[in-house]
């Protein structure tokens, strides 16, 4: 855990994410990742000194799957307050499948975004974590490039004007075998997704991918992270400079 809360200081301090009297909702799904953030972020509230407050959030989106209840029992043993709260997204989604009968998995990020957003605001927050982890900046980066042909990642620290209110990513430097065996030494509950998509998305071919890369170039696991914060190093076409 000391690792986990070094990372999770690094990225505060280089991206200012938590200050004195915010409250935080962390958008818990259940996963290891999710789950581990919250546990975390009020393990770092202790150590740091900040004053601030973190509280879950979790989203029922109605896909078939496992009790979230362990979780919640969890959080409420350690004092941490956990919020549900129902929502139509999987009957949305079925409305609105892809010709060939897959669940669009844009569509689904866009309606539990807005949903976290919404159960956030009636709690108070002003910020909201996403348990978005190093390993998932570099897919996103190589999935925009080969579908999108634009080289860019989420934002570790975002404020959404619309909304009003600023989205973090306090993991973005820990790495996911890091939250795997974190989660397993604590012993923290962990639910297994209902939705039918589940691994068998285009991020799972890119993280098949890069294990790839990784094994046969190993240099290029920290560099490829590097590289996401590196802007001095970038150098690329503009045709509007001639």
């Amino acid at each position: 855990m000391k690792l986990l809360l070094r990372k999770i200081s690094h990225a505060d301090y280089d991206y200012e994410m938590i200050d004195d009297g915010d409250i935080i909702g962390v958008g818990i799904s259940g996963g290891k990742d999710s789950t581990l953030l919250l546990y975390a972020l009020n393990k770092y509230r202790i150590k740091s000194g900040k004053q601030f407050k973190v509280i879950g959030i979790h989203i029922q989106l109605g896909f078939d799957g496992d009790s979230f209840e362990p979780v919640q029992t969890y959080f409420d043993g350690l004092g941490i307050e956990m919020f549900q709260a129902p929502s139509n997204v999987a009957k949305i989604l079925e409305l609105n499948k892809t010709p060939d009968g897959r669940i669009r998995c844009s569509l689904c990020s866009k309606f539990k975004k807005a949903a976290v957003i919404a159960e956030a605001k009636k709690h108070g927050c002003n910020k909201i974590a996403f348990a978005h982890h190093a390993d998932d900046a570099v897919e996103t980066m190589m999935l925009n490039a080969i579908y999108g042909g634009k080289l860019n990642t989420f934002d570790p620290k975002m404020f959404l004007t619309e909304a009003k209110i600023t989205f973090l990513r306090p993991f973005i430097y820990v790495r996911e075998s890091e939250i795997i065996a974190q989660s397993k030494q604590i012993g923290i509950p962990v639910i297994k997704s209902g939705c039918p998509m589940d691994g068998v998305t285009k991020r799972q071919d890119m993280k098949e991918l890069l294990a790839e890369i990784y094994e046969r170039f190993p240099q290029s696991r920290d560099n490829f992270l590097k590289m996401l914060h590196n802007p001095d190093q970038i150098s690329l076409w503009d045709p509007k400079k001639r």
